[in-house]
């Protein structure tokens, strides 16, 4: 009997070091896929908030740029496909809201990204010069902002 002891000790010794070990290791391998996901999902919020941004900024150029021609008799008319060209940054604009709504998971974001938007497409009907400039000015402050509230979302 007293031989048996020491080795039941030494096999519990060694059923419990694995045990322990697998714990720490299951534990280890949880946080590192915690991280791996943390860090994918941060990179594809600055993608998405950078793309949105991105898309607002080159919608208002062309949103100026037609008021121009519409308002002040341009070089340039108001062709088919500068109409188009709006329509068509208008949609990848809201597609980058969108985007970007689904990754942010703040409520009080993704209202503003709305009102950004609405800020934008505001530009279209500014009546005369002062208030384009306004609303240029008002555009322009509404996508820094929109900018500026991500950071908590990414850093």
């Amino acid at each position: 009997m007293s031989a048996v002891l020491p080795s039941v000790i030494a096999v519990l010794g060694t059923l419990l070091g694995s045990t322990v070990t697998h714990a720490f290791q299951r534990r280890t391998a949880e946080r590192t896929a915690r991280l791996t996901r943390d860090e994918k999902l941060r990179q594809e919020r600055i993608d998405a908030y950078c793309g949105y941004a991105g898309a607002l900024l080159e919608y208002r150029r062309v949103l100026v740029q037609r008021w121009f021609v519409q308002h002040e008799n341009r070089v340039e008319e108001d062709t088919p496909e500068l109409q188009e060209q709006v329509y068509k940054l208008r949609y990848a604009a809201h597609e980058a809201m969108f985007r970007a709504q689904m990754l942010t998971g703040s409520a009080e974001l993704s209202g503003l990204a709305e009102r950004t938007l609405e800020e934008v497409t505001a530009l279209h009907r500014a009546e005369g010069r002062a208030e384009l400039d306004e609303v240029r000015d008002a555009s322009r402050l509404a996508i820094r902002n929109f900018v500026a509230a991500t950071t908590p979302y990414i850093g």
